[in-house]
């Protein structure tokens, strides 16, 4: 039995050494190692040997055990070192090769433009206020002097939640927010997001963008309005850029008027920007109405105000000369990345 194990110990050596990889080392492993393997048949067979044989025998199998596993773990680290090399040959980077290149996102047109507004105002000395997009036909309608019978708190011209509640249809809720808990002096711009049931083309959007200005303090007077308009035109569209406004009517403004601003293409001269007027029209203002200021507790014999209001998106269009609205929201990278 001694020579058997000999054996088994010479040929299970050489075929650990000349193993290719580590699926054959496995099955060597379990040739001469496993439950059924070669060294464990010699164990079993050793009740027919002698009280004398059977602890050399023993000792015999144990030693060649031990080698054996030895071998083979040596084996099998060299072949995982070995494939560990190649892998690292095989993904070597050099790093001192140029990189692919990669885009880099920037700000939305919009969201520049809503950010380049409040920088100008906040110059100005204005504050940045907010409030809820889910409004309150109170605050919407009632306080900002808007009767019964408008058009705009008709169903298919403003999105109810329910009979009294409404995703809001301009910022100047907030206004009405505003008076009511301010105590004049009040000077904030508003930026946020409206909503309107109108159908989506060129110059429409049931979701767009709006910036709201509110200015209530003693002595306001008109001229306050169109210097403020007038500062922030020149701010923003250029220092050349002249302003006009015209009479107009809103509820909450009295007198009210639409601004327009000299065409920042032609100058004034006349394009297909401005559709040959030399004008484009980008917002709407005037003074607070008197009921206005009652709704909020403001006492209109003591103080007045002005309001304004914007489209981002008119502005927008306005300062880069584009004329679909829809293009702000086509994802088209070849269009956005020009901003």
């Amino acid at each position: 039995m001694k020579e058997q194990l000999e054996n088994i110990r010479k040929i299970a050596t050489n075929e650990i050494e000349c193993s290719e990889n580590l699926q054959v080392l496995n099955d060597i492993r379990i040739k001469y190692l496993g439950k059924k393997g070669e060294l464990t048949s010699v164990l079993r067979g050793m009740g027919a040997l002698s009280a004398e044989e059977r602890p050399i025998i023993g000792s015999v199998v144990n030693e060649i055990r031990d080698e054996l596993e030895n071998f083979i773990s040596n084996k099998e680290k060299s072949f995982k070192d070995k494939e560990l090399e190649e892998r690292l040959l095989k993904e070597k980077i050099d790093v001192t090769e140029p990189s692919k290149k990669t885009s880099i996102g920037s700000i939305h047109p919009i969201s520049k433009a809503i950010n380049d507004v409040k920088e100008v105002f906040i110059g100005l000395g204005y504050q940045i206020a907010d409030g809820p997009e889910i409004e309150y036909t109170k605050y919407n309608f009632d306080r900002l002097n808007i009767s019964h019978d408008h058009p705009a708190r008709d169903l298919k011209d403003s999105f109810y939640i329910i009979e009294n509640i409404l995703l809001r249809t301009e910022t100047s809720s907030v206004q009405a927010r505003v008076i009511e808990k301010e105590t004049p002096p009040i000077k904030v711009i508003i930026p946020g997001t409206v909503y309107r049931a109108d159908s989506v083309d060129a110059t429409h959007s049931p979701v767009f963008h709006q910036i709201e200005g509110l200015v209530v303090d003693k002595g306001i007077t008109m001229a306050d309005l169109k210097g403020t308009l007038e500062t922030f035109a020149k701010s923003y569209l250029g220092e050349d850029t002249k302003i006009r406004l015209r009479p107009h009517y809103f509820p909450f403004t009295e007198p009210s008027a639409e601004v327009d601003v000299s065409c920042f293409v032609c100058k004034g001269k006349g394009c297909r920007v401005c559709k040959n007027e030399g004008w484009i029209e980008i917002l709407g203002g005037g003074m607070v109405h008197p009921n206005v200021l009652k709704a909020g507790g403001i006492d209109p014999e003591i103080y007045s105000g002005f309001a304004f209001a914007f489209g981002a998106e008119r502005i927008t269009m306005a300062k880069y000369g584009v004329n679909d609205l829809r293009l702000f929201y086509e994802n088209d990278v070849r269009f956005l990345k020009q901003f």
